[in-house]
């Protein structure tokens, strides 16, 4: 049974805090009636130290304004210090909840959940949870039993054991993820992701505004158009009936859209070369060749965007905020990009008809759209050392024009749009390893074109040939690559096997491109954080290499400038021999 004593007055509170301050570490959770700071209560605090845990019963407390109130204001200061350092399994759940309540940030926080995601090193079946966890490093059983039950009532003494175990266990199980950190040489990692959780934390709480009036709008547009894309597909690739309709003339039968063996059969049926998969990027070459192809991959994307995004996204309007507040993961790929959840508001189409539907709320508010400009293609210049890739940077020419001369052997004023358009998909595509076969589907080209167009790109950017062969390499000897911050994805595959060989190739190429740039953007918010902090903007959506901001409209230019030094400032500390550029954008909506 674990000690703990419950704290219920506010002279029981500051004697407890007297104490708790003299502590290198404490172990903090929260107990919450739901997951919205918004519509639900905060119900306990738990603060863990190696002899006793406080349990702060929030109910006591809540009368007024929590913020202001006298008799919180021990802890309010106790939270908000660098130390002692806080230990919390999910952060940024226990300081929405924090700082919703009593207004502060989380000073100093060790997040064991990233702790254990970094130590992970991307392994995609690895679970994290505080029971799996803890049973993993510490051997220990964590009993997850009243974690839904009911924190409104009066507390029983299950539920308090309960709570007092599970902000325990962080103390112990903090020593075991520092030993790991250090031994896989991840501490510089490892804070760079602390730091980032008060940033998500204030984005999530922030929310993002949505017009419902334009939304349902869209869906109407959406709607109709599937339905005439879907009647066109049905009538080139059904089969009439051999039955006949009741009134003699023939009958049509309908194929599933959305079945592979059913399309395939259909398109083959037109004497279409169908791939040995109708995934989209595997069709996309005999679009321009197959009038039905190209509605077929149309009707998917409106498909796609009804699916993902209809009417589910009005549902989680917040009823009191008025906005969508989404769920950031912060390690949400093996590379350390965002992952976004209920809703995932990164991957709202581009369309401006998408678009416009968010705005700054209320009316007045601007939005600030930054986004690094070719940021991937920068970090791969940096790292392969590759003259002809830096050179185009630092003299401010277009690089995809500067790789099309090149390829095409043709002079820059020489070079046509569709040239650049061409080389800026290479260009793109080697950042992901892109190969002979690869880059012949995306661009339509015989395997034999595709890699002469390869060979000539590499012949003109020697180094980066060099530093992508000995990435991927690497990548197979030591089953590992690592990104500018030191975080650590490995790589599992059989010898035995090709094709997996190959991909193990290319990640090693991708992920220390990608996964610097995640570093670079977490680097990103946590120095806004700061530079913000004085003004009324606030960060309400990120995507990979752009953020958006929301401001006042007399500020927003000042604001904008911000952004974009800090953007740049988080930049640089990765990239030393090659300029980082953002471009911003201040907008009414978000249209860029």
């Amino acid at each position: 049974m674990t000690n703990y004593e419950l704290i219920r007055t506010a002279d029981e509170l500051r004697k407890a805090i007297e104490t708790i301050e003299k502590q290198p570490v404490v172990g903090l959770d929260t107990e919450t009636t739901e997951l919205d700071p918004y519509t639900s209560r905060l119900r306990l605090i738990q603060l863990a130290t190696p002899d006793r845990v406080y349990i702060v019963d929030f109910d006591r407390f809540s009368y007024g304004d929590a913020r202001r109130s006298d008799a919180l204001a021990p802890l309010r200061r106790l939270l908000a210090a660098p130390r002692p350092i806080k230990i919390a399994h999910n952060a940024k759940f226990d300081a929405k909840f924090i700082k919703h309540n009593l207004g502060v940030d989380l000073g100093g926080l060790f997040d064991t959940l990233l702790a254990s995601q970094l130590v992970g090193a991307g392994d995609i079946e690895e679970r994290h949870g505080l029971e799996t966890v803890a049973g993993r490093y510490l051997n220990e059983l964590v009993d997850k039993t009243e974690r839904l039950s009911n924190w409104d009532l009066e507390l029983t003494t299950a539920q308090l054991e309960y709570a007092a175990r599970d902000a325990a266990v962080l103390l112990p199980l903090r020593e075991k993820l520092i030993e790991r950190l250090k031994s896989e040489s991840l501490v510089r990692c490892a804070q760079l992701e602390f730091e980032c959780v008060m940033p998500v934390v204030d984005i999530e709480l922030a929310g993002f505004f949505m017009h419902k009036d334009r939304w349902l709008e869209q869906l109407g547009i959406v709607e109709k158009r599937r339905t005439e894309l879907a009647e066109q597909l049905q009538e080139v690739l059904a089969e009439e009936s051999s039955q006949g309709s009741l009134f003699g003339g023939p009958q049509r039968d309908d194929i599933n859209l959305d079945s592979q063996q059913q399309l395939t059969k259909a398109l083959n049926r037109l004497g279409i070369p169908v791939p040995e998969s109708t995934r989209n990027w595997k069709l996309q070459p005999l679009a321009a060749q197959y009038p039905v192809i190209a509605t077929l991959l149309e009707y998917r994307t409106v498909q796609k965007a009804l699916t993902s995004y209809g009417t589910n996204m009005i549902d989680m309007i917040n009823p009191v905020t008025k906005r969508l507040h989404a769920d950031f993961r912060q390690i949400g790929a093996p590379t350390g990009r965002f992952a976004c959840t209920n809703p995932n508001i990164q991957q709202v189409p581009h369309a401006v008809e998408y678009r416009r539907c968010f705005s700054g709320y209320p009316d007045g508010r601007k939005l600030i759209i930054a986004d690094y400009s070719q940021i991937e293609l920068r970090i791969l210049a940096e790292f392969s050392g590759d003259r002809g890739f830096i050179n185009a940077f630092n003299s401010g020419a277009d690089l995809h024009r500067v790789t099309a001369s090149q390829v095409f052997n043709a002079s820059l004023d020489q070079v046509t749009k569709e040239q650049r358009d061409f080389a800026k998909r290479l260009n793109f595509g080697v950042v992901y390893g892109i190969g002979a076969q690869r880059f012949a589907l995306m661009t339509g080209l015989s395997v034999s074109e595709a890699e002469n167009v390869l060979r000539r790109y590499f012949s003109t950017y020697r180094e980066l040939d060099t530093y992508l062969r000995e990435a991927a390499n690497r990548a197979v000897a030591e089953r590992q690559a690592r990104t500018g911050s030191g975080r650590l994805v490995r790589f599992r595959y059989d010898e035995n096997d090709r094709q997996q060989i190959s991909m193990t190739q290319r990640n090693g190429k991708n992920t220390p491109i990608q996964g610097t740039s995640a570093d670079i953007l977490k680097r990103a918010l946590r120095l806004l954080k700061d530079e913000l902090a004085e003004t009324n903007a606030r960060i309400v959506n990120i995507i990979h290499d752009e953020i958006v901001v929301e401001a006042d409209t007399d500020e927003a230019h000042d604001v904008a400038a911000k952004v974009e030094r800090i953007m740049c400032a988080a930049g640089e500390e990765y990239l030393k021999t090659v300029p980082v550029k953002v471009e911003t954008e201040i907008a009414d909506e978000w249209v860029k």
